[in-house]
């Protein structure tokens, strides 16, 4: 059967994929099976039939290289064809070996595709034997002119590194319906989700791996592809670390300081010592960055010792278990069936005992001595991870408020704005953090509470007030402003305490203003209507969450099924245009917003908007 395209062709039954494009080179070789031979398990593949493009990222495609600048957002049959050739493709297992399974000669691959192993607490084992891509191969890497970029792909098999085939001792045949988180497929909806929340991500400041092309196939699986400029999670190298293995783990390391150095983003230091030393001092500035993000940004993702749902680079993976909410959930924890996640709050406390193992693997690659975790409690990285988590925190509360980069860089240097802003965010963080009474309740993935006050809605509304009327606002009007859906009216009690930190708020608020507008020489009245303006985007009334990407998703698939790819795409760029709540964004965006073509696509867009404003609050 040969592989189909959306627009109704067949797509060639070729091995090779045309040498003028870059695709070529993503043929299951890679770098990674020669520095760290212990790291993988290699695995034949063969085509997948009865696939269709069913989405494509092009924005990711030209930064990449992989395509010409000048592509029009459109699939047409050679590149449909290309991406089918290089993307539908299935691994040959130890089940279908064992059972031998023959596929066509011209259907199996001449290269064999990786599934690395890395450490995941899913499994019994937790030093890394059994453990790593479940469901997911390596395609292999792109150079391109600017960087080297991974690429992998999930859906496509069951692999021995999956959950199920380490608790029940038995391998299984690809696409089991009766396996549950062994059977080696990816749905449709799940990738298309993660490829809709990386792209705001992305664009909004926050690190991710991306979905560069979605294959569909008739029993609605899918194989997502993913791409990074480093796919390796923690958990690749602590694998080695928790085995005691010396070698194991210097292999790795070397590898990915040799590729973080070749795309340029690290020096080429000295000697294996000094690097392994910048190694720590760059991680545990990125898990203290990305720990204030996240809770900055209400994002909350599933962080643990063993370094799994994240990567070496603070990027969000594996989309399943991340939330994006609308207030501040604190109780909020995913239910993973045998084990409960930690929580927005607790996700500091993760990140930090993941830098804490990063002190311990590099103290092992420093001295050939493998010491007890426990000694790396006071590790000097571990007090200057809490030190730098406070300043992000403070940088992030004064972007939040509106302030752009030059003036937080430039301002926050200042004693005075320091302790300010210090104590602002005391204050801010008691509102953010109040719950509703209503108490814990469980929800269908996990836990939560709801929280009681938007504080994004305060500071949208802080400046505008202000330059309509210099007089401070009483409790009432600050309560109207700050109260969510969720709140019951007890939960609304002006009590004396409460009443004067709803003034204290506003009283910092404007002394921060007071100050930036002394260290910038400008007038109070000029920081106010800079701040109107920029918080008016970044605390926006309707910000996108967890709920309303569920929503979304099921739209845009039924945008593709009424009007095709390269329409449903168009609809997607757009949508997540509207989503992104960086006003420096749009200071260099040059492309414009795509033309609808299709009434009907036009409704649904509008439909989606109004989808996540609906959902606001949420999870």
């Amino acid at each position: 059967m040969a592989l189909k395209n959306k627009r109704g062709g067949k797509a060639s039954k070729r091995k090779g994929v045309p040498h003028d494009t870059g695709f070529a080179q993503i043929n299951g070789k890679h770098p990674y099976k020669k520095a760290v031979p212990t790291g993988y398990i290699d695995y034949p593949v063969h085509t997948r039939h009865g696939g269709e493009v069913f989405y494509f990222n092009f924005q990711l495609a030209k930064e990449m290289g992989l395509i010409a600048q000048n592509h029009l957002p459109r699939l047409n049959k050679k590149l449909c064809d290309v991406l089918l050739q290089t993307f539908s493709i299935e691994i040959i297992n130890e089940y279908d070996l064992a059972h031998d399974l023959q596929f066509p000669k011209e259907d199996i691959r001449p290269n064999r595709y990786m599934a690395t192993r890395y450490l995941q607490l899913q499994h019994p084992n937790k030093q890394g034997t059994t453990s790593g891509d479940g469901r997911s191969i390596w395609n292999g890497f792109f150079k391109g002119k600017k960087a080297i970029w991974d690429i992998s792909s999930c859906g496509t098999g069951a692999t021995a590194l999956s959950p199920a085939v380490a608790i029940e001792g038995q391998y299984f045949k690809s696409g089991d319906p009766e396996v549950c988180y062994g059977g080696g497929r990816a749905e449709l909806g799940m990738g298309l989700s993660a490829a809709i929340h990386s792209e705001i991500f992305h664009y909004s400041g926050v690190k991710t791996e991306r979905t560069l092309a979605i294959i569909r196939y008739p029993d609605g699986s899918a194989v997502n592809v993913r791409a990074a400029k480093n796919l390796l999670r923690p958990a690749h190298l602590f694998r080695y670390l928790k085995q005691g293995d010396y070698e194991g783990l210097k292999s790795i390391v070397d590898y990915y300081i040799e590729r973080e150095i070749k795309n340029g983003l690290w020096p080429n230091l000295a000697s294996p010592k000094e690097n392994y030393r910048h190694l720590l001092r760059v991680q545990r500035d990125t898990f203290a960055h990305l720990a204030a993000q996240f809770e900055s940004e209400y994002i909350f993702c599933w962080m643990d010792w063993d370094g799994d749902n994240i990567l070496m680079d603070g990027g969000i993976i594996d989309y399943g278990s991340i939330r994006q909410f609308g207030l501040f959930h604190r109780d909020y924890r995913y239910d993973d069936y045998d084990r409960m996640s930690t929580s927005i709050v607790g996700q500091k406390h993760q990140a930090k005992y993941i830098v804490q193992t990063f002190a311990q693997a590099v103290d092992f690659l420093l001295t050939g001595k493998k010491k007890n975790i426990k000694q790396f409690c006071s590790d000097e990285s571990a007090k200057d991870f809490d030190r730098t988590f406070q300043e992000c925190k403070e940088k992030q509360i004064l972007y939040r408020i509106g302030f752009n980069q030059s003036q937080i860089e430039h301002c926050y240097r200042f004693p005075d704005i320091k302790t300010n802003i210090h104590a602002f965010r005391k204050v801010f963080r008691y509102f953010e953090r109040v719950q509703s009474s209503a108490g814990i309740y469980e929800i269908n993935d996990g836990v939560t509470s709801d929280a009681v006050f938007c504080m994004r809605d305060l500071l949208r509304e802080l400046p505008k007030r202000y330059l309509q009327n210099d007089s401070l606002l009483n409790e009432r009007a600050m309560i109207d402003i700050l109260k969510s859906d969720y709140a019951e009216e007890i939960d609304l009690r002006l009590y004396p305490s409460r009443r004067r930190t709803l003034l204290r708020i506003q009283r910092l608020y404007r002394s921060l203003v007071r100050l930036v507008a002394q260290h910038t020489e400008t007038s109070e009245r000029d920081v106010l209507e800079n701040l109107e303006a920029r918080s008016a985007r970044i605390n926006r009334y309707a910000r996108v969450t967890g709920d309303a990407i569920i929503h979304v998703t099921a739209k845009m698939i039924s945008v593709h099924k009424t009007s095709g790819v390269d329409e449903m795409y168009r609809v997607l760029r757009n949508f997540i245009e509207a989503e992104i709540l960086q006003p420096e964004y749009f200071k260099t965006k040059k492309q414009k917003p795509l033309p609808l073509k299709n009434p009907q696509s036009k409704k649904a867009l509008k439909s989606m908007i109004k989808v996540v404003k609906r959902s606001r609050w949420g999870i």
